[in-house]
């Protein structure tokens, strides 16, 4: 039996993919300890994994960040707080190691920097979890990390590679505060973006390659797998109000700014005029509740959380931030969606949906009543876009087995290799 940590950093949909894994790993009799930001314990253990919780502050104070959604400036405010919480995450680990036992393998997303210090130090396999594609920046087909990335896929590959060449931002933010954490910790520091983006040991991305196809410059000890869809819904049910209300009516048009947007007041005040304007049901879900305008039309229920599988087979349309668990429960329920990216992946994964055809998208800052409105009608009356959304929600319904994943993991696993870490990349393409 090995012993494996996963080492989520950032809101419910970047946290409940690596719960996902841990109950894969678990299935497949390995032990698994969680460790992240204090918010995620009980659930962590409702799932039944074990838990130890990070300190400081940074994730709590990011999220309070109004910055942190505001389109190019949100990544810095990532990368920042990013930064400063490596040291908690590597304390945290060996806090785990000391309670659970030596570690086997560590699994973590790149923005978990204190993840790869650990490997650095302590000689244990990293696997790097990307969960969605824009992590993968790459010359072949870049991500829209911001939207002059739809101009530099224009350009001729070698001007792409040359550009992608220059230094990223998230040396600038990120770099000052790991470096302090590789000296306490005697690890040398590398450049986060050109040496330690993607862990040589094995880059595990969670997301189907019809939504992202792979290109010739991916790293080549990558497993591509499939959406992880997971919302916690044994675990948290649906509230027995909301089930009342969607058992009273149409079928009600969905809206949230995503689980970890604290200033998402504008967004909600749109939303409910377009509502009045259409006449319709609808169900606002925020954690922050006192985001919502209080003078709401009628049929509106407000609701801190739902799961998602549960809810949206029974909604009309879903108006979101773009995040990838959100989109990818759309896609999974063959539900339109009306898309308003705000920062981070967001952009991207709004541009995937709109190529697709299973959705439309618009920036935060057009998301007017005038502009939005049209829209928001396409989405519930267009058959074209209907129907695709459910031909892509069909190859979701065959999931690919897991036995698959564990192999793979496994292969990574320190107990399975006597030589600890290989010294370059490894070419084993799965």
């Amino acid at each position: 039996m090995s012993h494996v940590l996963l080492l989520p950093y950032g809101t419910s949909g970047s946290t409940y993919p690596f719960i996902w894994l841990g109950r894969q790993l678990m299935a497949g009799g390995h032990r698994v300890t969680l460790v992240t930001a204090p918010r995620y314990e009980s659930i962590a253990r409702q799932a039944g994994l074990n838990f130890v919780a990070t300190g400081g502050e940074e994730l709590e104070q990011m999220l309070k960040a109004p910055s942190l959604w505001k389109l190019g400036i949100g990544l810095a405010t990532a990368y920042t707080h990013g930064g400063r919480a490596a040291k908690d995450y590597v304390a945290a680990a060996e806090e785990a190691i000391a309670q659970y036992g030596p570690a086997d393998l560590l699994m973590a997303p790149m923005i978990c920097f204190g993840a790869r210090v650990l490997r650095e130090k302590l000689r244990i396999p990293l696997v790097t979890v990307h969960l969605y594609p824009m992590m993968i920046i790459k010359a072949h087909l870049p991500p829209v990390v911001i939207p002059p990335f739809l101009w530099l896929r224009r350009l001729p590959l070698l001007l792409r590679r040359l550009i992608l060449w220059f230094p990223n931002p998230l040396d600038l933010f990120a770099y000052p505060a790991v470096r302090r954490c590789c000296a306490e910790h005697g690890v040398t520091p590398h450049s986060l973006w050109k040496k330690w983006w993607d862990s040589p040991d094995g880059v595990l991305t969670l997301f189907p390659d019809w939504f992202a196809p792979p290109q010739p410059d991916w790293p080549k000890n990558l497993l591509q797998w499939d959406f992880p869809l997971e919302d916690m819904a044994a675990e948290r049910p649906m509230d027995e109000a909301l089930a009342r209300f969607l058992a009273e009516g149409e079928k009600p048009v969905l809206f949230t700014a995503g689980t970890g947007h604290f200033h998402a007041e504008a967004f909600f005040s749109t939303a409910a005029k377009l509502v009045r304007e259409l006449g319709c049901r609808a169900v606002f879900i925020t954690p922050k509740t006192d985001q919502v305008p209080r003078d709401l039309p009628a049929g509106v229920f407000v609701s801190a959380y739902a799961p998602f599988s549960r809810l949206l087979p029974r909604a009309r349309a879903f108006v979101h931030h773009g995040g990838i668990g959100t989109t990818s429960q759309c896609l999974a329920a063959g539900l339109p969606q009306f898309v308003v990216p705000m920062s981070l992946d967001q952009p991207d994964n709004a541009d995937r949906v709109k190529h697709l055809g299973v959705g439309l998208c618009i920036s935060q800052g057009r998301f007017t009543v005038e502009r939005a409105l049209p829209l928001l009608r396409r989405c519930l009356e267009d058959e074209k876009l209907r129907e695709s959304a459910g031909e892509h929600a069909s190859r979701l319904h065959d999931r690919p087995s897991p036995d698959v994943l564990l192999d793979w993991l496994e292969k990574r696993m320190r107990s399975t290799h006597p030589s600890r870490i290989p010294a370059a990349h490894t070419r084993d393409h799965p």
